[in-house]
């Protein structure tokens, strides 16, 4: 019988598939991640995955579920997963005779399920601290450890690993070592604080992008980097409740540009010296299962819940369906199976996680999971796409100050497709106040930053309408039709996407 392969599952929380090098992005130039570069060296760099909705803990539980949130009951922030009610990758993998672990953050408002052994960050609604932070563990009792989180989580990580490995049970394991970074507020380890002194990190040609082509839906909403927003800037030095890497001092004088550039430099910097920790994780959890001769027989999986805007659009955190948002990085090892150096440019979505993960390690994947398996599309193996297209939704009307109406949308290797419906609908912290309705259309090949909306463009009118129809597809497949919202279907006119 062939041996099941060993599964690391590592993830950091809102980390921009443009802050890995390995990704080529313009901040490869002054920015490394050689640990994370290594999975991609010896694996497959997987350039199309994509979160089904921008935001942590929807995210989260559709990677556990294979399930839409609308299905898995998580679309918001505020909701809690039940693990009782559908499938649950770990519980699947503890049911087939894997050993189950996961440490770090969790996110879903519950007990984690399927895991023989936990310590998950609590306090500040899952998220936890980043120096001291406080674990609840399996035994039910809180403990606060002292140092910085990443390092910390990456200690229990090994430790398990160590521990295992004395004890040889012969037993394959599923780990899930679940990173805070690099979520804001930034804080990096001390060892990393002058890591990039004295570079200009490159800023993107969108920072001070000119959004008139965009619909009224979108132009005029988001938290930006520049003082544009003045309720959800970076540069507050008016609001410094609201700025997210601490005040800058002495730029009074600047002009606009002049102060978007400084409050830019801040962000970014405070942003790479935090993921720089987590690639000396990476290198300290390969490092331990090489010692133990274990790495061959292992699949190392990196990845995050979503992407995360590092000033593209002047923007900055996520929630958007633009590509820094909604993409997510996913860098693969596993020699037996995947081919170094491997880049895989299929559509995938992390519906497709469980699935996959499943798969691999010969466990059925249930029916109810709506993901599919993309092991093939990975190995390289497959003529066909397994994916011709994602449907993605975001519910959160305008949460949290961060000024982003709901909307959802299609996305091909081609085109995306966003319909702004600007209502708040039943979604759970979403602001009760409508917003602008509005389409719009991206030609993702000619213009992957997504800088000129193409949806009143004449030309584009059969292809508006074959999304249309697509996306209209999708929605019903997946069983996100909408007719508990007749306001919505009203306002949307349900000819135009069936």
């Amino acid at each position: 019988m062939t041996q099941r392969p060993n599964i690391v599952y590592i993830m950091s929380d809102d980390h921009a598939s443009n802050a890995i090098s390995c990704y080529g992005s313009r901040l490869s130039s002054v920015f490394k991640t050689p640990n994370l570069d290594r999975i991609a060296r010896e694996g497959v760099r997987m350039d199309h995955y994509y979160s089904t909705n921008a935001i942590c803990t929807p995210a989260r539980a559709t990677i556990m579920t294979g399930q839409y949130g609308h299905i898995n009951g998580v679309r918001t922030l505020s909701d809690a997963w039940d693990p009782a009610k559908g499938p649950n990758m770990a519980e699947l993998f503890m049911q087939h005779g894997y050993e189950t672990a996961i440490f770090g953050k969790w996110h879903l408002h519950c007990e984690p399920s399927g895991f023989y052994e936990y310590s998950v960050l609590t306090g500040q609604g899952g998220q936890g601290t980043y120096q001291n932070p406080e674990f609840i563990s399996t035994d039910g009792q809180s403990r606060q450890h002292t140092g910085y989180v990443t390092d910390i989580i990456t200690d229990m990580t090994v430790d398990w690993l160590q521990k295992r490995s004395r004890r040889k049970t012969g037993k394959p394991f599923f780990l899930m070592c679940h990173h805070k970074a690099s979520h804001d507020f930034w804080e990096y380890a001390a060892r990393h604080e002058h890591l990039l002194d004295g570079i200009q990190v490159p800023v993107p040609e969108s920072l001070f992008e000119d959004k008139c082509h965009r619909s009224s839906a979108s132009r005029n909403y988001g938290s930006s980097v520049t003082p544009r927003n003045a309720a959800r800037s970076l540069y507050a030095d008016f609001c410094e409740e609201d700025y997210v890497t601490g005040p800058l001092r002495g730029t009074e004088h600047l002009t606009f540009e002049e102060k978007g550039f400084a409050a830019y430099q801040k962000y970014l910097k405070d942003y790479l010296r935090t993921v720089a920790g987590i690639d000396d994780s990476v290198g300290r959890i390969l490092a331990q299962l090489e010692a133990a001769g274990e790495l061959e027989q292992t699949i190392i999986l990196y990845t995050s819940d979503q992407g995360m805007f590092l000033g593209e659009h002047d923007y900055q955190d996520k929630r958007w369906s633009y590509e820094e948002s909604l993409r997510a990085p996913l860098l693969i090892r596993y020699p037996q199976e995947i081919p170094a150096g491997r880049v895989c440019t299929d559509l995938m979505a992390n519906l497709d996680m469980a699935p996959t993960l499943l798969d691999y390690a010969g466990i059925p994947v249930p029916e109810v999971m709506q993901g599919v398996s993309q092991r093939d599309v990975i190995r390289g193996e497959t003529e066909t796409e397994v994916r011709s297209s994602i449907y993605f939704r975001y519910w959160m009307h305008l949460a949290h100050k961060h000024d982003n109406p709901a909307h959802y949308g299609i996305r091909t290797k081609e085109y995306k497709l966003i319909y702004y419906y600007g209502l708040p609908l039943d979604a759970s912290g979403a602001l009760q106040t409508p917003t602008p309705t509005g389409w719009e259309l991206y030609d993702m090949v000619a213009d992957p930053y997504e800088l000129c909306n193409l949806y009143e463009d004449t030309r584009y009118a059969d292809v508006i309408q074959s999304l249309k129809e697509k996306l209209g597809q999708l929605k019903a497949f997946y069983h996100d039709d909408d007719l508990q919202y007749p306001e919505l279907l009203e306002l949307l006119d349900v000819d135009s996407v069936t």
